[in-house]
């Protein structure tokens, strides 16, 4: 029998989606990978390329394969297509499909200097959720959204013409609104935090020219922490009431290696294992100074047990002498969260990804547009957790997506 929990204490699931803003693509967790349409179209295969400015984010040692300075802006829209069917046949869709997400890239590269200089602001996790209120699991979750942005200034070094090592700070800032209902009773009450934090944490990178034709990259972005500041607030019929509390909120840290091969100049072919440390998420804590309803503990136990996870990634670019190119790329994408603590907020499956783009560089102008189809095979969450209410996130859980990327680099 599964056990009971209060209302509140199945803030557990709906904090499993505390980094939620524009929705990925495709995301373990709620990663948020795509910040480079030519990235984008190689299936993110590209730590062991990383040669345009958004190196910022992939690899930041790849800065010294370019020149003088680079400015590239890029923005990442997607549609996205979640369905959930209870055990009871009750359907919905989740209500959040359109997104967009920018980014900003700066390099400076001197000439005959071994050091390089770059500036990037992108969203690294997030995701948007919102269901309607008569799914059936309307006390386990009904809306979240978070946001967080990092801005990161790296540099790197040119320690030989075939090896390149860099370092770089990540400062951060996130908000989040997270919300549930208190009784299965559409509209009829609500239980919500709000709150904001910063962070700061490092990034680290290494391009390794192995052999004329063989390159490796790899990169490491350390785990973060935001302490959210700000208040719950709970309402039922007649009765509401607001108090300070806080939430302390791990993000994870994140590994990446690849190796790009050029058979001919004409070809580079690129292959990643990306691995997400989500089994930091254990149980968080949201901390209020007074309980805002009598039935409500002032401490309320999150409890998320995530799984670390892992992107596979292969990617391909044939480049023409016209200064066009094309690109292709594949990724297999783990889910992180397991059956107990699953959230329809993340609606978390193991992920197919397709993508195909286009580039075309003309003196100093660049210019990458991509396609992104995404396919979460359906899953079936058993056993998950039950609220005072007697619901559960129970149920089939299915995943499309579509997305277009676009980025614009200049050099000056």
């Amino acid at each position: 029998m599964q056990p009971r929990t209060t209302p509140l204490v199945t803030m557990a699931s709906i904090m499993a989606s505390l980094a939620i803003f524009p929705a990925a693509a495709h995301a373990n967790g709620f990663d948020l990978p795509d910040h480079d349409a030519f990235a984008v179209g190689r299936g993110m295969a590209f730590v062991a390329t990383a040669d345009n400015p958004s190196a910022v984010y992939y690899n930041p040692a790849g800065l010294t394969q370019l020149s003088g300075h680079e400015v590239r802006a890029g923005l990442y829209g997607l549609h996205l297509d979640v369905s959930f069917e209870s055990p009871a046949g009750r359907s919905a869709n989740n209500e959040r499909e359109w997104h967009a997400i920018p980014q900003l890239f700066y390099s400076y590269t001197p000439e005959k200097f071994p050091i390089a200089f770059g500036l990037g602001a992108y969203s690294p996790f997030g995701l948007s959720s919102e269901w309607p209120e008569d799914t059936g699991f309307r006390t386990v979750a009904t809306k979240a959204d978070l946001r967080y942005w990092t801005l990161s200034p790296v540099a790197a070094w040119r320690i030989m013409p075939s090896l390149s090592v860099a370092a770089g700070l990540t400062l951060n800032y996130s908000e989040t609104d997270l919300r549930q209902g208190l009784t299965p009773l559409p509209g009829n009450d609500e239980f919500r935090f709000e709150g904001d934090g910063t962070d700061v944490g490092f990034n680290l990178g290494v391009l390794w020219r192995v052999h004329p034709k063989v390159q490796f990259g790899a990169t490491y972005r350390s785990q973060t922490t935001v302490d959210f500041e700000g208040s719950t607030k709970a309402r039922l019929p007649g009765l509401a009431a607001e108090v300070d509390a806080v939430a302390e909120f791990p993000f994870p840290q994140k590994a990446i290696v690849g190796v790009s091969y050029r058979p001919t100049p004409a070809w580079n072919l690129e292959v990643n294992v990306d691995w997400t440390d989500w089994s930091r998420l254990n149980t968080v804590w949201i901390k209020q100074e007074t309980p805002p309803l009598p039935f409500i503990p002032a401490n309320v136990p999150l409890v998320l047990d995530w799984e670390s996870s892992f992107y596979y990634e292969f990617g391909a670019t044939r480049y023409f002498e016209n200064g066009w190119g094309i690109s292709a790329g594949y990724i297999y994408n783990e889910n992180s969260v397991p059956d107990a603590t699953y959230s329809p907020l993340v609606a978390d499956l193991d992920r197919h990804v397709l993508s195909l783009g286009v580039s075309h560089r003309a003196g100093r102008l660049q210019f990458d547009a991509a396609y992104q189809f995404v396919y979460g095979p359906t899953r079936e969450v058993e056993g998950s957790a039950l609220t005072a209410a007697g619901e559960s996130a129970d149920g089939k859980y299915e995943f499309f997506s579509h997305a277009f990327s676009v980025s614009m680099g200049w050099r000056f």
